[in-house]
């Protein structure tokens, strides 16, 4: 590893050390791939510089009360009006849109999700968000509390143990512990997040599947071949930016989308709202459920 590549490694770890509850050496060496050795030889170096480094119990962290360290840790930190700022400047982009996925993924990498959520998540959710992300590191089970189901078009609790965040934090994957299943959750959908003592049960069985770019989830991606008009190629870059990366021009009125979804709701979706102006190249399946849905409507 060169000069430089330690010297990150190592701003890293100090970053993660200004928490509130402290580290312990098993999650900095496997979150950081490093051996607990250059994890201890890491903490040495912090205080030989001047960093007052609090062990409780075997988690370590910054101990601030040291008039030093208190000036260094301002650049730890997001002030509140910086936070605000920041929030704004992220969520004036759509939620879509990769630029806002890479901006989210390099603050996460410099700083941990505990000090910048309230800028990346709405106000609203982020308090759920950061117990869904203390769940997932403790692993323990949740109750999403008044869940609003758009497929059972029900409220109710449920319980789950969370498994990851989708882009954005927009969902999260979990495993639901009373039909057995692995779904996503939206962030948006839940009242409030209850920790529960309990830890996960069924780990063996998570498994996180794909966002397609139509923001319909799968275990198995299906491969499907569109022709789109200018019209349907504007509109498909407008509502779903994500889909840019698999796109091809083939003339300046015609387009080819080559891609996995997810399942046939919505892209189905989007080529039924457009009549003439896509045709669908490969995928028998998909002709037929756009068929099958057309003669519905028509009824």
């Amino acid at each position: 590893m060169s000069d430089q590549a330690k010297f990150q490694k190592m701003l890293e770890v100090l970053l993660l050390l200004d928490c509130q509850y402290g580290r312990t050496i098993a999650e900095l060496s496997e979150r950081f791939e490093i051996s607990q050795r250059t994890v201890y030889r890491y903490l040495d170096t912090f205080k030989q510089v001047g960093f007052v480094i609090e062990n409780t119990n075997g988690y370590f962290k910054i101990d601030k009360e040291n008039a030093t360290v208190q000036e260094i840790s301002h650049l730890l930190h997001f002030s509140e009006e910086e936070a605000f700022i920041l929030s704004k400047a992220i969520h004036s982009i759509e939620d879509t849109d990769e630029i806002k996925s890479k901006l989210v993924k390099k603050l996460y990498s410099l700083y941990d999700f505990d000090r910048v959520i309230h800028a990346i998540s709405k106000k609203e959710e982020s308090e759920n968000i950061y117990t869904l992300l203390q769940a997932i590191k403790q692993q323990k089970q949740v109750v999403l509390e008044s869940y609003k189901s758009g497929n059972s078009k029900n409220i109710r609790d449920r319980i789950v143990e969370p498994i990851d965040f989708t882009i954005n934090y927009t969902g999260v994957w979990c495993y639901d512990v009373e039909d057995g299943q692995n779904k996503v959750f939206k962030t948006s959908r839940i009242k409030n997040v209850q920790l529960l003592d309990s830890l996960f049960y069924h780990k063996p069985k998570h498994q996180k599947g794909i966002i397609d770019i139509f923001r319909m989830q799968s275990y198995e991606p299906i491969g499907i071949i569109l022709e789109l008009s200018l019209v349907a190629y504007n509109l498909l870059l407008e509502e779903y930016p994500l889909s840019e990366k698999y796109i091809s021009k083939i003339s300046d009125n015609l387009y080819r989308l080559e891609c996995e979804v997810g399942n046939f709701i919505g892209v189905g979706r989007f080529i039924l709202g457009l009549p003439r102006e896509i045709t669908i190249i490969e995928n028998e399946a998909l002709k037929k459920y756009v068929i099958e849905k057309h003669q519905l409507l028509r009824k």
